[in-house]
């Protein structure tokens, strides 16, 4: 009768998956065609203009994108075209589920309840929802990475995914690195060797446009949008919210990156070689998020994963943080409570609220202050200082003066392609609400002054 049973919630639990994603799909589908998967249309369009013949970097899609990833990625977006940009975005839609699926299965695998679990938990979560509504990459590339660090690739092969995934975007580089420190030397080599392969097969099809590419616009952060905006959850673009100086930034945010990603990368290097691969995996993955200069909500599924990890682990600390950091990667804090937080530092605190789940998670390393523990009192007084100093100074760089009662609104730029003339206004670090007309999860590009909450 028991497994009966289970086979019986199993089934129900991927029946509430299929159901989430057709419900998600046919939102994202009835759209205004404007914005409806307006990040596939610029992939469709990115290839049209490379098979026109045109220069890759020059070509800014009709809703104001310009293509921001590698040349590589073009490549994989090519046989797009062979078809109706309608069907594609119908099966776009549905290969995004699948890997959906896919992560759930390599994260709680080999329990089918739970792995059905955390596929419709994952689903649910904004940075799925966002990789839905944008047509986004984002999901395939955690997948890539993911599957290939806990080591479901058969052992020849391991590393070669996590090559192919950088070679499209560049932050699953900080998986070699990771791999370099757990020891698994071959791993970091063929990843290293995929990612130059790709680079060179790309160099060979699109010379020109891997020269522009490699050589000037790799730097340019600025073609991918307002990083200042609250979409852009990384420690960067926490640091642009506080109103951090030109000259300061880049070293401070060296800085933090450096003890956020030296922190997460060493307790890898503990949870491989303690046998949990996917506590390993994602702690990069959630490095990876917070170092970036730019994590829009649709690359934070790691840190969804992360909450979830937290949610299964022993402990009633962990659990709780995990049911917070899950709820604040559901739902935006900033945008619910934002009638209700009317001192700065907390209104900052929510706004930023993945930002500091990203970090913490990092510093803390998925209970590493208890297993620290176990082995010396004083280590692990060590780490949990460290994690209260970050959520600290997140505070203390705020003026502590009450907000206003009644916030400013700064309506959306006609297009996304419009340029900001200034700088846009800050209240302590607080973003001004954004307008009715706005719709939510938009993120500003090409310099829009547009200011969004993350979904």
């Amino acid at each position: 009768m028991a497994p009966v049973m289970v086979d019986r919630r199993t089934g129900a639990l991927w029946a509430l998956f299929g159901a989430i994603a057709v419900v998600s799909s046919v939102l994202v589908l009835r759209r205004p065609p404007a914005e409806r998967l307006s990040d596939l249309h610029i992939y469709y369009g990115a290839a049209q203009t490379v098979q026109s013949g045109q220069p890759l970097y020059g070509y800014v899609a009709d809703n104001g994108g310009p293509f921001t990833y590698p040349p590589f990625a073009v490549l994989l977006m090519r046989p797009l075209t062979v078809f109706p940009e309608g069907a594609v975005q119908v099966a776009w839609l549905a290969l995004v589920c699948a890997a959906v699926a896919a992560i759930g299965y390599a994260v709680a695998r080999p329990a089918g309840g739970l792995v059905a679990a955390a596929a419709c938990v994952v689903l649910l979560s904004a940075p799925a929802q966002s990789n839905l509504r944008f047509g986004q990459v984002s999901v395939f590339i955690v997948l890539l990475a993911l599957v290939d660090a806990v080591g479901l690739t058969p052992a020849r092969w391991r590393g070669v995914l996590v090559g192919v995934a950088a070679a499209v975007k560049l932050t699953p580089l900080l998986f070699v690195v990771y791999f370099l420190l757990a020891g698994r030397y071959r791993d970091a080599g063929r990843a290293a060797l995929a990612f130059a392969g790709c680079a060179a097969l790309a160099a060979a099809v699109l010379p020109a446009d891997s020269w522009t590419y490699w050589t000037g616009t790799v730097t340019q952060t600025s073609r991918i949008g307002n990083l200042a905006s609250l979409g852009n959850q990384s420690v960067h673009g926490m640091l642009m919210r506080v109103g951090v100086d030109a000259g300061t930034l880049p070293l401070l945010w060296a800085a933090l990156v450096a003890v956020i990603c030296g922190t997460a990368l060493w307790r890898a290097r503990q949870l491989w070689r303690e046998e949990h691969p996917v506590r390993a995996a994602v702690l990069v993955g959630c490095a990876s998020v917070a170092a970036s200069p730019v994590s829009w909500t649709h690359h934070q599924v790691w840190t969804v994963l992360a909450a979830m990890l937290l949610v299964a682990t022993n402990g009633v600390a962990q659990r709780v943080a995990g049911l917070a950091l899950l709820a604040a990667m559901t739902v935006s804090l900033g945008a619910l409570l934002r009638d209700v937080s009317t001192y700065p530092g907390v209104q900052f605190a929510l706004e930023n609220a993945r930002t500091f789940g990203a970090v913490a998670v990092c510093l803390a390393g998925f209970g590493g202050v208890a297993a620290v523990a176990a082995h010396g009192r004083r280590r692990a007084g060590l780490r949990v200082a460290s994690v209260a100093a970050a959520v600290v100074a997140g505070f203390v760089v705020l003026p502590c003066r009450p907000a206003p009662t009644r916030r400013s609104r700064r309506t959306r730029s006609p297009t996304p392609a419009t340029r900001a003339t200034s700088s846009p206004a800050r209240t302590c670090g607080r973003a001004p609400r954004r307008s009715s007309s706005a719709s939510p999860g938009s993120r500003p590009r090409c310099g829009s002054t547009a200011w969004s909450a993350p979904p």
